[in-house]
């Protein structure tokens, strides 16, 4: 007999996507009267609303929590939690789509082990304007793809929790899940908790340590699969990726030991790069790849050039000026290179800015908070 499923959507404006994420929510295989979709709404301006609203009309199981002034996603989800009755509870969003077989597949992958808290899908793409450039660029560079955040990951369970060092808590070596697809245990929620921290990000993150922690697995499953519609504009990606960035000072706060790390991408095999960690009295992390090479030795040309104007007979300011130069080429050209690759190729320019933006807004993101949080983040190179 199939379990009650609640399904967990928060939205906010999100008019542009929400009928197409209806289209998929209504196609899932499983009886209706075991399932219960919950929309959180933080208070939309657009029509967002009405549209759930019509659709509530022509199916009983589709319900509506409104919270005016919502300050964060989190804040959403746990709202939506309280009113929950599922035995297993799903999270996904308004600008998501999931396969037809999602919720049987997860339910199968639960039978696995009792010990599994937590399920997970990779996140595809769902473009919405097939010449959209933003959106032909996050599906290029695999934006959210579970697997390729840790290095083509197959089936199966993630590592345990080991060391708590800043990465396994939000760097490369952090396993964790997005609420875009994910589904929990009733017994997982209500043992940590039925709420999520109330910071603009980071949520998921912080309620998937906090069942970690007290023991419960998380199985990756890639088969059930959701597919996500990326954002329409620059703009709105540098967004995410900067809040991306500002997630992580307060996650290393709450849950980090006391290591400060250097992760050195240049060298080895991304995610096997070798790592130098230390006590520290700050805790943190700092990457050192293509991307932060690439301004270093940029900015040392910069200096031994204008030195070599002001010293034109001093050799060594001429060796380290060109020396540097020639290894600014090699960084940038080793960072640039993947956009390149993208199709129209004729569109590399914009390609290559996007690429340079959403990885410098990710770096500017892990900084800003680190001051308020007494940490230090150097967020990694793409």
């Amino acid at each position: 007999m199939e379990p009650f499923v609640s399904v967990i959507v928060p939205v906010r404006n999100m008019e542009r996507t929400i009928s197409k994420t209806f289209e998929y929510l209504m196609g899932i295989e499983y009886p209706r009267d075991k399932l219960e979709i919950i929309f959180a709404d933080g208070g939309s301006k657009d029509r967002t609303v009405s549209i759930i609203k019509e659709y509530q009309k022509q199916n009983p199981f589709v319900k509506l929590v409104e919270i005016p002034n919502c300050p964060s996603p989190g804040f959403a989800r746990t709202k939506a939690l309280a009113e929950a009755k599922g035995e297993y509870i799903f999270f996904t969003d308004g600008d998501c789509a999931p396969c037809k077989d999602w919720i049987y597949k997860i339910l199968e992958a639960f039978e696995k082990d009792q010990k599994i808290g937590a399920v997970g899908g990779e996140i595809l793409t769902l473009r919405v304007q097939e010449d959209n450039l933003v959106e032909i660029y996050c599906q290029a560079f695999g934006f959210n793809r579970v697997s390729w955040r840790y290095g083509n990951l197959d089936e199966g369970c993630y590592p345990d929790l080991t060391d708590m060092a800043p990465t396994q808590i939000c760097g490369h070596r952090a396993y964790f899940f997005v609420t875009a697809n994910v589904a929990y245990r009733k017994k997982t929620v209500d043992e940590i908790g039925r709420s999520f921290w109330n910071l603009p990000t980071g949520e998921d993150i912080d309620f998937g340590i906090r069942a970690r922690k007290r023991g419960w697995k998380f199985y990756f499953l890639p088969s059930a699969s959701v597919k996500h519609m990326h954002r329409a504009d620059l703009r709105n990606l540098l967004r995410v990726w900067k809040s991306y960035g500002a997630a992580h000072p307060p996650l290393i706060r709450a849950h980090a030991k006391n290591y400060l790390e250097f992760v050195f991408q240049f060298i080895g095999k991304y995610p096997n790069n070798p790592i130098l960690r230390m006590p520290f009295f700050i805790r943190g992390f700092i990457y050192i790849g293509n991307f932060h090479l690439m301004h270093l030795f940029g900015l040392i040309f910069l200096i031994c050039f204008t030195c070599s104007w002001i010293s034109p007979i001093n050799f060594w300011f001429r060796l380290f000026s060109w020396t540097s130069f020639i290894l600014f080429l090699i960084y940038a050209f080793k960072f640039f290179r993947s956009a390149f690759n993208i199709e129209p190729y004729y569109k590399w320019k914009e390609f290559a800015k996007m690429k340079y933006l959403t990885n410098l807004y990710f770096v500017l993101g892990g900084l800003s908070g680190s001051f308020k949080y007494k940490t230090f983040c150097i967020e990694p190179s793409f």
